[in-house]
C-alpha cells in the first residue's frame, strides 16, 4: 500500500514513521507547502517526496494522510474525497462549524471513507472507561470529570488560527465523552481566564478554561483546559457511577503530588506532551486507518462524530463570550 502524507510538521513527521513501519505500507510519500520541511522528513526517514498535493494524489496513493495546520485540513479533506482515495484527516476537519457541517454533508453523500484522528478512542485506558460503562459495571453514571491540562502553551503564533481553548484543546475531551458515555450533550456553562502570556487575550482566547456540561440523561460533567500546567502534561477522565467509578491517566505519570505526609504515589517520571501520552494511542490509531483504506473495516471516527464534539466546543465558546448556558439546540446541525 502507498500513503501519501500532507503535513510535515511535529505531528506529521510522527505519524509518517509510524505508517513507514507498519507491515501493511510499502511506501510513504510527503509534501508540504514548505518544500524544504518535506524533504528533511523523507529524507531523514527513507520516504517518497512529492512536489505537492495535486502530483501525490494523482500519483495512485492507495491512502491519504492529513496532518497540515488547521486552516489547511477543510481544502485537502475536499481534494482526498473527490479523488476517491481513503483519507485520515487531525482534528478538527475544519476551523469553523459552518465549514465541519459542509464537510460532514459531503462525506455522508460520499463513498470514500474518512477518519478523523481522535487518538483517545484507542487508548487502552479510555477503552476500559467505555466497557465499564457501557456494561453497567458502574450502575448510572451522575458525574464525570474531564480535563486537558498542557505543560506549556504553544508559540504566540499558533493561537489566532487555533480556534480558542475549547476547539483546539476540550474538543478531545467532547469528543470521547461521547465515545465513552454514549450520550449526547444537552447544555453547557463555560467561563475562562488568562494569567500567561498577553497573546492569548489579544487573540480572544483564554489560558484556562472551565465548563459544566448537563447531558441528555441529565450527567453532570466537569471540564477544564489549561496551557500552563508545570507539573506535566495532564490528561484524565473520572467517571462516577452509582455502583462504582473509574479513572482515566491515574497511573505513576500523573502530574499531581498528594499533601498527605507518607503518600508516595504518583512516583512518575511525569509525561511532558500529547505526543509522550498518546504514543501508543496514536500508533493504534493509524493502524486501524491502513485497514479501513483496505477495506476490512468502517470509520472508527466519522466527519459526523467530529462535527457534534465541535457543536459542544462551538457552545462552549458562545458560553464564554456571552456569559450565559447555551444549548445545543442553538448550534446548528448538519440535516
Amino acid at each position: 500500500m502507498r500513503v501519501g502524507l500532507a503535513g510535515a510538521g511535529r505531528i506529521g513527521a510522527f505519524h509518517a514513521e509510524t505508517l513507514h513501519a507498519l507491515d501493511a505500507v510499502d511506501e510513504v510519500v510527503v509534501t508540504d507547502v514548505d518544500g524544504a520541511a518535506a524533504r528533511r522528513v523523507a529524507e531523514s526517514q527513507g520516504l517518497g517526496l512529492a512536489p505537492d498535493v495535486e502530483t501525490m494524489l494523482a500519483s495512485g496513493i492507495d491512502a491519504f494522510v492529513i496532518t497540515t495546520g488547521t486552516l489547511g485540513h477543510a481544502p485537502l479533506l475536499r481534494q482526498g474525497v473527490a479523488a476517491g482515495v481513503p483519507t485520515f484527516c487531525e482534528k478538527p476537519v475544519a476551523a469553523t462549524l459552518a465549514e465541519t457541517i459542509e464537510l460532514a454533508d459531503l462525506v455522508a453523500t460520499s463513498d470514500v471513507p474518512v477518519h478523523v484522528g481522535f487518538q483517545r478512542r484507542f487508548d487502552v485506558g479510555y477503552l476500559r472507561a467505555r466497557e465499564a460503562v457501557r456494561s453497567g459495571e458502574l450502575g448510572f453514571i451522575h458525574t464525570v470529570r474531564a480535563n486537558t491540562h498542557d505543560q506549556s502553551p504553544p508559540h504566540a503564533g499558533y493561537i489566532p488560527t487555533s480556534g480558542g481553548i475549547f476547539r483546539d484543546c476540550n474538543i478531545h475531551d467532547f469528543d470521547i465523552l461521547r465515545f465513552v458515555l454514549g450520550v449526547e450533550v444537552k447544555s453547557v456553562y463555560a467561563t475562562g481566564g488568562n494569567k500567561g502570556e498577553a497573546y492569548f487575550a489579544e487573540a480572544g482566547d483564554v489560558d484556562t478554561g472551565a465548563a459544566v456540561l448537563t447531558l441528555e440523561d441529565d450527567t453532570m460533567v466537569l471540564v477544564s483546559s489549561t496551557r500552563y500546567n508545570g507539573a506535566g502534561h495532564d490528561v484524565r477522565l473520572e467517571v462516577l457511577g452509582e455502583k462504582g467509578a473509574i479513572g482515566v491517566g491515574l497511573d505513576d505519570s500523573l502530574a499531581l503530588r498528594s499533601a498527605e505526609p507518607g503518600v508516595d504515589f504518583p512516583r512518575g517520571p511525569q509525561k511532558w506532551s500529547f505526543m509522550e501520552r498518546f504514543l501508543p494511542a496514536y500508533r493504534a490509531e493509524l493502524t486501524e486507518f491502513i485497514r479501513l483504506a483496505a477495506g476490512a473495516v468502517p470509520s472508527p471516527c466519522t466527519v459526523a462524530d467530529a462535527l457534534q464534539a465541535f457543536r459542544t466546543a462551538e457552545a462552549c465558546e458562545l458560553s464564554r463570550a456571552e456569559r450565559r448556558p447555551v444549548a445545543l439546540t442553538e448550534i446548528k446541525n448538519a440535516p
